[in-house]
């Protein structure tokens, strides 16, 4: 069996991690296709290397760029593997403008397309990422959903078809890699935190980055909180801290590799992000999490007490972080699989 990998941003390569070692592990012919959505080397290169994923087969070095310019970009240059490849199905993961680009090269030229991560919902319109969950759902042949909610969500659209509950690939990623975390990453250490005893802080949307009140309004709650919270700054977030006084325990960085990242969740008192998959990792890793924004995909997260949906009113995130701190949540619910959803998706690929 031939596979074309489409791949393009951070959250994807982690998640791709465990399919790949699974594939190449069944005798599969796996061609990794890397869009360049992310490029720094700290948001791409890194992870390949950390996850042990083979160097990518192609790169097609898109870079940054306007939603239509970036995704039409992309489905030329998928075209054109995929016709060169001829590959007997096309994988695609998350939300991302590269899984629009691949579901929708392979769909034109009839080639069967599996979605990791399918039927996630955040039922916000404005999300750019939501309409790219959306229509490459409904252009796949097989799904692979991480949760219950996430088969539901298909049936209530009419998609039964095709349909597989096979848990969360980021989770066989956290259970695979944490105790390689522990015994490499040197974060700690490096930016001289102890246990419990800071915050973490990822905020890269642009509703929150390129709106100046919200993210001063995001920026004011991390600074009154009472420890130290280290923000590894996605690199279209710093230019807009530029204008903004930060508080003296924040602490900025560049963005860091996965096994630093696991390492500092674990670690950390609470999480604050915008992020899903560091939602999602927060859950997996039993740190409390604070979710900048007014909606989440990962409703189970909320409903076990472990997430707490704040948007970015600093009031209600201060609010938030003090429930955490106050009444620590229970021990979370296994609503993620048992870390054999890469396996499981294999089968079913085979």
């Amino acid at each position: 069996m031939k596979i074309v990998t489409i791949l393009g941003a951070r959250p994807q390569f982690i998640k791709a991690a465990p399919v790949c070692h699974a594939l190449k592990q069944n005798g599969c012919e796996e061609i990794l296709v890397h869009t360049g959505q992310h490029y720094d080397a700290n948001m791409s290169e890194i992870f390949f290397r950390e996850l042990s994923i083979p160097a990518p087969s192609v790169n097609l070095n898109v870079g940054s760029g306007g939603h239509g310019k970036q995704t039409g970009e992309m489905l030329a240059k998928i075209e054109e593997i995929l016709l060169t490849h001829k590959p007997d199905k096309v994988l695609v993961y998350g939300d991302t403008n590269s899984t629009l680009a691949g579901a929708l090269a392979a769909c034109k030229l009839g080639i069967p397309i599996a979605h990791v991560e399918a039927g996630l919902r955040s039922f916000n319109r404005s999300m750019p990422e939501e309409h790219n969950r959306v229509l490459t759902d409904h252009c796949s042949d097989l799904l692979f959903c991480p949760t219950q909610t996430a088969v539901n969500h298909l049936a209530f659209e009419g998609i039964r078809n095709g349909v597989h509950l096979v848990g969360d690939t980021m989770f066989d990623a956290v259970l695979s890699f944490r105790e390689l975390a522990r015994s490499r990453s040197d974060a700690m250490k490096k930016f001289g935190l102890k246990p419990k005893n800071f915050y973490l802080a990822t905020i890269h949307r642009p509703y929150n980055t390129d709106d100046p009140v919200a993210l001063e309004s995001a920026m004011k709650a991390l600074g009154s909180l009472g420890h130290q919270v280290l923000f590894p700054v996605h690199p279209r977030t710093r230019p807009k801290l530029q204008s903004l006084s930060l508080a003296s325990n924040i602490q900025l960085c560049d963005p860091l590799g996965y096994l630093d990242m696991l390492l500092l969740q674990e670690e950390a008192r609470v999480v604050l992000t915008d992020s899903g998959g560091v939602q999602k990792e927060s859950f997996f890793l039993k740190t409390p999490c604070v979710t900048l924004r007014t909606e989440t995909e990962w409703v189970e997260t909320v409903q076990a007490g472990w997430n707490i949906v704040t948007g970015v009113d600093s009031s209600a995130i201060q609010k938030a972080v003090e429930q955490f701190e106050r009444n620590p949540p229970l021990t979370p619910p296994d609503y993620f699989g048992s870390g054999d959803a890469a396996a499981r998706i294999v089968r079913i690929l085979a």
